[in-house]
């Protein structure tokens, strides 16, 4: 085969044993790899209405036929049944672990069952063995990176994954995650430790000089993008942090308000301020990613600057970045970790995002918002949808982003359609950003080529440079299997639609497609009204009757039979 390997492999920690087994053919085709093949094989594999912490419960880390093949290609994703949610969750991380899984020959990896004792796991090639983790239980993310770097790229739980946080994530190459979920909690009930990979098998190309060709047309759009560019090269992705403030979407003091006044957290200020050294994930061109090149530390993310600034009211950049570091080496999401923090402060009025190391074992804080609101008996105080936190963009303020929210599959989510790219930055076009026209079709396409990005599996921030028309033919030539640009946006559509499917079987239909009552309160607040007619026209878009998709609209996607 091309691009794919047409094969995966599956650990089961009770017998401490590795088997290969084929992928179909169609799978590939149809769901190409990333996040769309591992909700195709979870989906398979599951009960929707298992436990998270089940045994029985997989983790499914999966690969793409572009990872370690294209420019921007290093990434990998994580799928299961979330602990913070209860929905389906993909999981994306960067890093250079995908490519090493990739190179090792698999497209997949599913892990099931549960360990006696601490173990970690390491695969070179074909091999595989079953190593103690004893010594690296309770080690963080660095020191246990540290000790296994040697064997290969690794990822691996910190304390908060150990002691089962909600939103405890997987963390590879140190700084790179699949966040949010809490996915690294099931590791840590998994018992397992760590996974590290190195592979030497290189994907094959099915025609050369159309990949060829196929690159240098991505690269020349890269280059010629403003985004990236004079942006996120530039900046990384602390570049929104002035203009998201400026439109008055800056979500402040725990959603209380939409504008922070004061601090200095800009890109601007950072890079006047810090010896700062850009870096990036495997094969990319632009290094968005930002460290402090005289202490040798990552500098955080727009999310996480939101997440512990504006969010808890903090202009405070250096408490920034040791709460990002704090979380990163504890091995937990930073958006919940700020949301979780901010509502607390709220509830409480204390301040503890100085505190974040106690998280782990935090009966109120490891939880997240949702569970914390209902402690309180605050729940219209938690900015959760389906229980996983908004992020740093006020939907009173974007329309599109509001319904790309409420839809989402896995909850409060920015990336499921990204419309802060039209809405905001101006890519592919920009949009009125506080008008519902149009706006239901638009965030179906967006949500459908978005889910297909995530199963190439190419990063995000190519959307500011390609359409479907540079994907489709990049992906044709290096699996030699003939996409045509609707095609595309097809699988996209097939993969939201099996996610919702698995959903609706857990109970969670269209009556979670909403947003916190926060939104529609206050300053700003958006008209529920208009809010619910942009939602039934999606439904109409979709071909779904209140969130639940149709059997024709399933069987026309080959869902179902």
């Amino acid at each position: 085969m091309y691009g794919w390997s047409g094969k995966g492999l599956i650990i089961d920690l009770d017998e401490k044993s590795a088997k290969e087994f084929e992928i179909d053919k169609d799978i590939l085709r149809d769901y190409i790899g990333g996040r769309g093949l591992g909700v195709k094989l979870y989906y398979d594999i599951i009960e929707p209405t298992i436990h998270p912490f089940d045994d029985e419960n997989t983790l499914v880390f999966t690969v793409g036929p572009l990872t370690g093949v294209a420019p921007m290609s290093g990434r990998h994703s994580v799928v299961s049944k979330s602990p913070l949610t209860g929905t389906i969750l993909d999981s994306n991380s960067g890093g250079f672990w995908g490519k090493e899984l990739h190179y090792a020959g698999y497209d997949a990896l599913i892990v099931k069952g549960k360990a006696e004792e601490p173990i970690y796991i390491r695969i070179n090639d074909d091999e595989v063995e079953f190593e103690s983790a004893k010594d690296l239980w309770g080690l963080d993310v660095k020191d246990t990176t540290n000790r296994l770097k040697g064997y290969g790229s690794v990822a691996t739980i910190g304390p908060a994954g150990e002691k089962g946080v909600l939103y405890a994530g997987i963390m590879n190459d140190y700084t790179h995650t699949a966040g949010r979920g809490g996915l690294g909690a099931i590791m840590g009930k998994k018992n397992l430790k760590a996974i590290v990979v190195k592979g030497s098998k290189k994907p094959k190309v099915a025609d050369v000089e159309k990949y060829k060709e196929a690159m240098m047309d991505m690269v020349k759009l890269l280059e010629a993008s403003p985004p990236v560019n004079k942006g996120l090269r530039v900046f990384g992705t602390a570049m929104l942090y002035d203009i998201v403030n400026y439109l008055d979407v800056m979500p402040t003091n725990n959603f209380n308000d939409v504008h922070f006044e004061g601090g200095n957290l800009s890109g601007d200020y950072i890079l006047k301020n810090y010896n700062v050294e850009s870096h990036g994930c495997w094969g990319c061109p632009i290094n968005c990613k930002k460290r402090d090149k005289d202490r040798n530390i990552e500098l955080p993310e727009y999310e996480t600057i939101w997440a512990f600034g504006p969010n808890i009211e903090n202009g405070d950049y250096e408490r920034v970045v040791q709460a990002n570091l704090k979380c990163n080496n504890l091995g937990m999401d930073t958006i919940t970790a700020g949301a979780t923090i901010a509502l607390y402060r709220e509830l409480t009025g204390k301040d503890v995002l100085d505190e974040i190391e106690k998280i782990p074992e935090d009966e109120e804080l490891s939880k997240g918002s949702r569970i914390l609101a209902r402690k309180y008996k605050a729940e219209e105080k938690s900015t959760d949808i389906k229980g996983l936190e908004l992020p740093g963009y006020d939907p009173r303020g974007l329309y599109g982003q509001a319904l790309s929210y409420a839809t989402s599959n896995r909850g409060g989510c920015h990336l499921r359609a990204y419309m802060v790219a039209p809405e905001i930055i101006g890519k592919p076009k920009l949009i009125h950003r506080l008008s519902p026209e149009g706006k239901a079709g638009l965030v179906v396409i967006f949500q459908n080529l978005n889910a297909a990005i995530d199963s190439l599996i190419l990063c995000k921030f190519t959307g500011f440079a390609m359409t479907e028309v540079e994907y489709s033919k990049l992906l044709s030539s290096v699996t030699g299997v003939h996409y045509k640009s609707e095609d595309i946006l097809r699988v996209g559509e097939r993969i939201y639609n099996l996610e919702r499917l698995f959903n609706v079987k857990n109970g969670i239909d269209g009556k979670y497609d909403t947003l916190p009552p926060k939104i529609f309160e206050g300053k700003n607040a958006m008209d529920r009204k208009i809010f619910e007619e942009m939602l039934q026209e999606y439904y109409e878009f979709r071909e779904w009757v209140n969130g639940v998709p149709k059997k024709e609209k399933l069987r026309k996607l080959g869902i179902i039979s």
